[in-house]
């Protein structure tokens, strides 16, 4: 049956028979990111490599009965009497004899003598191929080389790299020797056969505070312990339902990623408990409940699913329209195919798909995922033993010194730093893209407030930061820096409605932010660039001028979500002493009397604080771990994002 691929799949198709003609002991690799139709591709490779050697014999291994089942009907739609059969227990299938083979490699790799001879081994899902050659892949592929030493393997995936970290092609133990032939989420969406994904910030957080590591994850049983607590449950499905009932786009089919059994369990009968169907499926679902649950919600008669490590691969959904991760997780790749669950157009192209009722996917990140490894087109592949690349600084909130972020005493002041929380509760979320890249697009703004930004060995800069609902977006204007920061600093003044004379330094910047001289921001122009949004345009209104509207949204103060987030933890008498000990901090502090700081006056740090719309200078330690030089950094770096503080200066 003549078959009409798409131009990347022909590539794919045709990319082994040129690598073997030039590596034909190679084990080569087709990465196509998840909802590219890797089915289509082994189908047809079957088809024509029996075309080309008619007595080929061929086997396609993966490792759930959803894709075995899923690439044997795919290529029975191409060739519809193709010599093929089924070896996977779950299906309840064990047929040897045929010329191609789909199966489960759990059934298989005890069996492998059954199967007689094989020229090529096609895998799925390669990336689950685990270097141990004592491990199921191992066997089976050494059984299937003891009858045949030159059987060719080919590997397909939508994500190159191990589980843990690494990429499948690198290392001494490696299985795949090279990637063939690659095309990414974006070029995908781009071209209209992928859906876009779309990422909100949320308030709610989780604290991983002493969950360790195995085998480059968090610890399955610590992990969701940690996460697993009704208070943060509560209130993070409360938000999934609020993103999913918005009037600008609301969302019907949820699929939540939750961090154990149980964890699933509790998440199902919180969305239960709002009036929305959903039902969990994990390891121990009943294959009938599985397959009942799982048609319908394809069906769109069930709202959400919670799992716990089952729906990650081969699960094609391609109604869902919002994704939840309150499954924080370490590995790039099972990130990576977590959000490829939302990527399916509902129909053949981005077009069929907008008129079916699905225009993007909802991504909601409680786990720290994108941020923990970047926009999913743009992923971070950490080398085996590597950190996480975390900036080694912090500030004390009460002298504002700038230190290192191992310090438990602040050596400027004194002040003991708070374990459990302070190191991961913020006032308001950053937003993160899940796309490296995205179309403008325009949001309101509640409230724009203005800091003092210090970098080491760098100038220092104003931080402008628009609240947005739950999110909060940033851009940095420079006075005090020289050349085209200085002049873009000055037209963005003037479009302001502050007049020719910009002021030159921080505190004057400052000062008249905070007499009103400003017009407000109402509206700003957002896009993806990168591991963060940058602000392109902006809606303004009159001076120091806000609407009824923006002040709903304003958010309690850092120290009040500080003391939820412990009573979220359950720490309620945490929450207690922390609120006495603010409430002791501000008795004395009406007097505007600020600590003194190393070079400042206590005047001039008075002058400087501007209650809701400037922090007190934060002072930079320019002893160890910094080297700090004094230099103008903007020379070098203007036009070039510096991820590690979110700023090009």
């Amino acid at each position: 049956m003549p078959v009409n691929l798409r131009d990347y799949q022909r590539k794919a198709c045709d990319a082994p028979y040129e690598y073997w003609a030039e590596k034909p002991k190679g084990n080569p690799l087709i990465v196509i990111p998840t909802g590219g139709g890797k089915s289509m591709i082994l189908g047809t490779i079957c088809e024509e490599f029996i075309g080309m050697e008619p007595t080929t014999r061929m086997i396609m291994a993966t490792h759930v009965k959803e894709l075995v089942q899923q690439n044997f009907e795919e290529l029975l739609g191409i060739w519809p009497f193709a010599p093929a059969g089924v070896y996977a227990a779950s299906l309840k299938r064990k047929e040897v004899h045929n010329q191609i083979t789909f199966g489960s490699i759990q059934s298989m790799f005890r069996v492998a003598e059954k199967f007689g001879r094989i020229d090529v081994l096609l895998i799925d899902e390669a990336h689950l191929v685990p270097p141990d050659e004592a491990a199921m892949y191992g066997k089976f592929i050494k059984a299937l080389r003891t009858i045949n030493p030159d059987m060719l393997i080919l590997g397909l995936t939508a994500t190159p790299y191990r589980l843990n970290s690494g990429m499948l092609t690198e290392g001494d133990d490696a299985l795949f020797d090279d990637i063939i032939y690659e095309i990414s989420i974006k070029e995908l969406i781009d071209l209209g056969y992928l859906c876009p994904l779309v990422s909100k910030a949320t308030q709610t957080v989780f604290d991983l505070k002493g969950v360790g590591r195995s085998g480059g994850d968090f610890k399955i049983g610590a992990l969701q312990a940690a996460v697993d607590k009704h208070p943060v449950t509560e209130a993070a499905v409360k938000e999934v339902i609020a993103f999913a009932n918005s009037n600008e786009h609301p969302r019907k089919s949820w699929l939540i990623f939750c961090s154990g059994v149980e964890h699933a369990l509790h998440v199902r009968d919180e969305v239960r408990r709002h009036g929305y169907s959903c039902e969990a499926i994990h390891g121990d679902t009943d294959d009938g409940d599985r397959d009942r649950w799982i048609k319908e919600f394809k069906a769109g008669k069930i709202t959400a699913l919670t799992n716990a490590n089952v729906l990650t691969t081969g699960f094609n959904a391609p109604r869902t329209d919002l994704l939840a991760m309150l499954r924080p997780t370490e590995s790039t790749a099972l990130y990576v195919q977590m959000v490829g669950r939302g990527t399916r157009c509902m129909g053949k192209d981005i077009h069929e798909s907008i008129r079916n009722g699905k225009s993007d996917c909802l991504v909601l990140d409680f786990a720290g995922n994108v941020r923990r490894h970047g926009p999913v087109d743009q992923v971070k592949v950490r080398k085996p033993g590597k950190g996480g690349g975390e900036a080694p600084v912090k500030e004390c909130p009460e002298c504002h010194s700038l230190i290192f972020a191992g310090l438990r005493e602040c050596p400027d002041c004194g002040h003991a730093f708070e374990r459990d929380v302070e190191k991961n509760i913020k006032q308001t979320a950053d937003a993160v893209p899940i796309l490296s890249t995205s179309k403008p697009n325009w949001v309101k703004v509640n409230r724009r407030t203005f800091y003092r930004h210090d970098k080491p060995g760098g100038t220092p800069s104003v931080r402008v930061e628009y609240m947005c609902g739950f999110t909060v977006h940033k851009e940095w204007i420079c006075p005090e820096h020289k050349g085209f920061a200085r002049v873009k600093f000055e037209k963005w003044w003037k479009e302001h409605g502050g007049g020719d004379d910009a002021p030159f330094t921080i505190n004057d910047t400052l000062t008249q932010a905070g007499k009103k001289v400003l017009r407000e921001t109402t509206e700003i122009m957002i896009r993806a660039n990168g591991r963060h949004y940058e602000v392109i345009g902006r809606k303004l209104g009159s001076p120091g001028v806000l609407t009824q509207d923006n002040f709903v949204s304003v958010q309690p103060s850092r120290e009040e979500i500080v003391a939820r987030n412990y009573e979220l933890n359950g720490k309620p008498e945490e929450a207690a002493r922390y609120r006495a000990q603010v409430a002791a901090r501000q008795a004395t502090a009406n007097d505007n009397a600020r600590p003194t700081m190393p070079g400042v006056s206590r005047a001039s740090a008075a002058k400087a604080w501007m209650p809701g719309h400037a922090k007190p200078v934060a002072q930079l330690r320019t002893s160890a771990p910094w080297a700090a030089e004094d230099k103008d950094v903007f020379a070098s770096t203007w036009g070039k994002h510096d991820f590690d503080d979110d700023i090009p200066f």
